[in-house]
C-alpha cells in the first residue's frame, strides 16, 4: 500500500512540500482563515463596501436592529468561522460552507446581485474541497 503524506510520521505540510494535496490544504486552509477574519472585521468599518446593501429585506425584517447592527453579527460570525479553520479546518471548512449557503440564499433573494451569490457558489465549493481535505488529516489539524 502507498504511503501519503498524512500517513507519514513527522510530516511537515508546507507550500514547499511537493505534494499537491498539501499544497491545496494549505492554500485553501490559509485564504478561508484570512477573509472570512478580514471581511468580518470589515462589518464594523464598511471600508471595503458599505456591508448593509448586501442585506436582503426580508431578513432586514426579521432580525432585531438595524442592517448595520445585523452586520456587526454577521462580523462576529465571520471572525470566528476563521478562528476556527485556523484551528480545525475540518469543523471550520463546513461552517463557512454553511455560512457561505446562507450567503447565497440572501443574495438570490435580493435583486441586482446575482453576480455575487455565483461568486460565492464557487467560494462555497471551495470550502467542502477544504473539509474534505481536512478529513485526511490528523484530527489536531
Amino acid at each position: 500500500m502507498a504511503t501519503t503524506s498524512t500517513t507519514r510520521p513527522g510530516r511537515t505540510h508546507s507550500l514547499l512540500s511537493a505534494d499537491p494535496v498539501d499544497q491545496a490544504f494549505l492554500i485553501l486552509r490559509t485564504a478561508f482563515t484570512v477573509a472570512p477574519i478580514v471581511f468580518g472585521l470589515d462589518k464594523f468599518f464598511n471600508i471595503l463596501t458599505d456591508w448593509p446593501q448586501y442585506l436582503a429585506p426580508w431578513i432586514d425584517g426579521i432580525v432585531p436592529g438595524t442592517a448595520q447592527q445585523a452586520m456587526y453579527l454577521v462580523g462576529v460570525v465571520e471572525i470566528v468561522a476563521g478562528i476556527v479553520v485556523a484551528l480545525r479546518p475540518r469543523i471550520g471548512g463546513l461552517i463557512v460552507a454553511a455560512w457561505l449557503l446562507g450567503i447565497i440564499i440572501n443574495l438570490l433573494t435580493l435583486p441586482g446581485y446575482y453576480d455575487v451569490a455565483l461568486r460565492d457558489v464557487g467560494l462555497f465549493a471551495a470550502a467542502i474541497a477544504l473539509w474534505r481535505l481536512a478529513s485526511r488529516r490528523p484530527t489536531t489539524s
